[in-house]
């Protein structure tokens, strides 16, 4: 009896082991990054041609969190190289999520508590990313790496701005690796080198919770660049990586800008004059952003723009074109950061529509669906 008994007791473990690895991932991911549901987007025959002519590009993408293949089509979550080629992609930039508080509060977190560590135990990453958030962030570089060996010249792996030109011109998409948040620094500025070694060219300041180098917009204090802030940002910039400050202070962002006059991105957002929300931070500092030469992603979710609807998409793209001005402007979806979308990676064309149906003239949405971010890169990688 007790043999059974045993016998019984490793089958339900083998059964909890195998909903843990192999079921709830994809179930988690499923219901964190969703879709809409809709029927499919009318588009007309002059908004297709329009968009035959966009190679679209979008600053922000948490793909990397999830473990799907992206060479594979998948019917969960909003990205994947089948999706993205179906949308007219030229250039993704995808960013590495080390950590997340409990409650994800746009109005405050503390830094306590780690959502990951479970996921990233359930999803079988390397024992090492269970306890360090530098290597959970050189993991996700790695992830990039191996994509662009399996891709068959399909993704590249964008380092400099030559490599970006070439993989633009052979058809292929450009992938670009940043962080969300430089706690996986973890204190220590020579981790700036090792992630940039890894192919790090945006990095994030801040995520939801204030960390060694300043305060989050979602965060306690409000605070400015730290010591170690000023000291991280500095050395980012001489290296020539892009600084990110979605997630920022206002405080941080004010910093960031008296510092130098390298030019900032605004990955992923809303305007505060178009949507009233605390995850975007005032009309002011975008202006003086966009006046220093950044760029400022639109994202497609409803905490960032209010309506996440191709219209309502549409109109917060306006809204920043007229103030910030059409060269200013860019897409920051947010896809796959656990937010609900309107439509995935290879419904863009949709947005092409929106923004015909908005009033915009073809150069202008050109330039906000793919062109001004193409620039922006060609600008500012390194050279070599």
């Amino acid at each position: 009896m007790l043999k059974w008994i045993g016998v019984g007791i490793l089958i339900l473990a083998a059964i909890g082991a195998g909903l843990f690895f192999f079921v709830i991932p994809a179930r988690v991911d499923a219901r964190m990054n969703t879709v809409i549901a809709h029927e499919p987007f009318e588009i007309s025959a002059a908004a297709r041609a329009l968009h035959a002519t966009i190679g679209t590009a979008d600053l922000h993408s948490d793909a990397l969190l999830w473990m799907r293949d992206p060479l594979k089509r998948h019917a969960r979550g909003h990205t994947d190289l089948p999706r993205l080629k179906d949308g007219g992609a030229a250039l993704q930039v995808f960013t590495a999520v080390t950590k997340t508080p409990s409650g994800l509060n746009y109005e405050g977190n503390d830094a306590d508590t780690d959502d990951l560590t479970a996921l990233m135990i359930a999803q079988r990453w390397p024992l090492a990313t269970w306890g360090s958030l530098f290597a959970r962030a050189d993991y996700q570089a790695g992830r990039l790496a191996d994509l662009e060996r399996r891709a068959d010249g399909a993704f590249v792996y964008v380092k400099t701005a030559p490599q970006l030109r070439s993989a633009i011109a052979d058809g292929a998409l450009a992938g670009i690796y940043g962080i969300e948040g430089a706690h996986p620094l973890e204190g220590e500025l020579g981790n700036i080198d090792r992630l940039y070694r890894s192919g790090m060219r945006v990095m994030g300041l801040q995520h939801f919770f204030d960390n060694a180098l300043g305060g989050s917009l979602h965060g306690r204090r409000g605070a400015g660049l730290t010591r170690f802030g000023r000291d991280a940002v500095g050395k980012a910039v001489a290296k020539g990586i892009i600084i990110d400050v979605a997630h920022s202070s206002e405080a941080v962002v004010r910093d960031v800008l008296a510092m130098s006059d390298w030019p900032l991105i605004v990955s992923h957002t809303g305007l505060k004059g178009h949507c009233d929300s605390p995850r975007n931070i005032s009309d002011q500092l975008m202006k003086e952003i966009a006046d220093a030469g950044g760029l400022i992603g639109v994202g497609f979710w409803e905490g960032a723009i209010c309506d996440p609807t191709p219209d309502g998409i549409a109109e917060a793209i306006v809204y920043a074109v007229n103030l910030l001005g059409a060269e200013h402007v860019a897409l920051g979806s947010d896809f796959d950061g656990t937010v609900t979308t309107p439509f995935d990676a290879s419904e863009l064309a949709a947005l092409t529509q929106a923004l015909m149906d908005a009033g915009l003239d073809d150069e202008t949405i050109r330039a906000v669906m793919g062109a001004n971010a193409v620039r922006f890169f060609l600008e500012n990688l390194p050279a070599e």
